[in-house]
């Protein structure tokens, strides 16, 4: 994890506990719109132990199915995984810098896609009518049914959290998340599924956290979010009284002063701390 400045500590007090967080030059914070928000925890210190467990899908459970979702494209201007992913951290600091100074002009799916036609034209790729393969695209990101893809050991991890805690999802999507997870072989992990197509409101919106925590009648302080997008999952759960910790595979926010894992596995450890 990246110290600008001085490396002096600095106490924080967070959920009750002490924690012990690097401070960081004003210089430094200004140019980082996360920094300047946030309370570093990452490894350097402890939250109070939750009783519930809330979990996003995309990204966090759940991976793009690439060939469905890029299927506007003809498949030799498909991004590498590699690829892919770098348009994702380059995305994620531009969306979080965006919501967290309230100028958002567009979606997040819409931002990324933009930078992906960029990058096609860049390297001299001809896509006629971009604009419109642009949306094609966008919508084609936005349909629960193609985020299929799960990693090795997902259902192991989940089994092994839900002998510990009680687990659940918070979802933004489009009201048909819990038959993905049923295809992919992991709903009956969750004591629920809260998907804002259903409920009527997105994440940050503190709405939707309060309607998964009421079904679950769990507290907000007893209560993990596990999410991959700063301003959206990290700022909506704690805005809504919960803790929470950025599942990063990306690894958008490897500098960033921010809990944070890069995979179910490390949960499961950061969570034993």
């Amino acid at each position: 994890m990246r110290r600008d400045g001085k490396s002096s500590l600095n106490l924080l007090q967070t959920f009750g506990f002490y924690i012990v967080s690097p401070v960081r030059s004003p210089a430094a914070r200004k140019s980082d719109p996360i920094a300047s928000t946030s309370v570093g925890i990452g490894y350097y210190g402890f939250m109070a132990r939750p009783r519930f467990i809330f979990f996003d899908v995309g990204n966090t459970l759940l991976f793009p199915n690439r060939t469905r979702m890029l299927a506007p494209l003809p498949a030799e201007h498909h991004p590498t995984l590699g690829q892919w992913q770098a348009l994702e951290r380059r995305t994620k600091r531009e969306f979080d810098a965006g919501m967290i100074s309230g100028r958002v002009d567009h979606g997040f799916w819409w931002t990324f896609h933009s930078y992906l036609m960029d990058d096609l034209r860049r390297q001299g790729v001809t896509v006629e009518q971009d604009d419109a393969v642009r949306d094609w695209l966008v919508e084609n990101t936005q349909k629960s049914a193609n985020w299929d893809q799960i990693l090795p050991g997902t259902f192991e991890t989940l089994d092994r959290l839900r002998q510990q805690y009680a687990i659940a999802v918070i979802s933004n999507a489009d009201g048909k998340i819990d038959a993905v997870l049923r295809r992919c072989g992991i709903s009956d992990c969750f004591a629920s599924i809260t998907d804002s197509g259903i409920v009527g409101h997105e994440k940050p919106h503190p709405a939707i956290f309060e309607a998964a925590l009421r079904e679950m009648k769990a507290e907000p302080s007893q209560s993990l979010y596990v999410g991959d997008v700063y301003s959206v999952d990290y700022v909506g759960a704690t805005k809504a009284g919960m803790q929470a910790v950025l599942l990063d595979v990306a690894g958008a926010y490897r500098e960033q002063e921010v809990p944070r894992v890069e995979s179910l596995t490390e949960l499961e450890t950061w969570l034993t701390r």
